[in-house]
């Protein structure tokens, strides 16, 4: 979608009150950016899935990772999702990457949100995130590259199935 396209889309969507505009995609599409413009524009409460992960574990996410593993982290995120989506309307939720591997977690998001998926191509991907000690490794024994060929192979089609808007 066109970049004004999905701007005007957005804008016309969300004049419905009190639905959330749940931000969906890989690491590095500009989520949290976004999510933090739309917040502020908006005027809407801002949730950023990963940071009630590390408030609540009093970790990082590197540290969640390293100490229990991705299954762990994954049980937390959707302790965090189901806690904000039965509370909240007219929010903006900053969702990590792997939120869409849990269906239960989209079926929370989508009950009171419409979902956004933000795109960008493997090349802008990399440059973004780089080798960010914030960000964990999602595969072990891959270069950086190889993993985020792999991570948009896997989840480019959740993201585009789940979407109300691709933008």
């Amino acid at each position: 979608m066109a970049k004004g396209k999905c701007s005007k889309a957005l804008n016309y969507h969300f004049m419905w009150r009190f639905m959330n505009i749940v931000l969906l995609g890989c690491r590095g599409t500009g989520k949290s950016t976004l999510a933090r413009i739309l917040a502020k524009r908006l005027h809407r409460r801002l949730f950023s899935i990963d940071i009630m992960i590390s408030q609540a574990t009093g970790m990082t996410i590197p540290e969640i990772v390293e100490q229990d593993g991705w299954p762990r982290f994954r049980e937390i995120e959707a302790q965090q999702v189901q806690s904000i989506t039965g509370k909240f309307n007219n929010a903006v939720i900053d969702c990590g990457g792997g939120v869409v591997l849990n269906s239960e977690n989209i079926r929370r998001l989508k009950v009171k949100g419409r979902a956004v998926c933000l795109t960008a191509d493997l090349e802008e991907i990399m440059k973004r995130i780089g080798r960010d000690a914030k960000r964990p490794p999602l595969k072990e024994g891959m270069s950086f590259e190889e993993e985020q060929i792999l991570i948009l192979a896997e989840r480019e089609p959740l993201y585009r199935e789940v979407a109300d808007f691709i933008c």
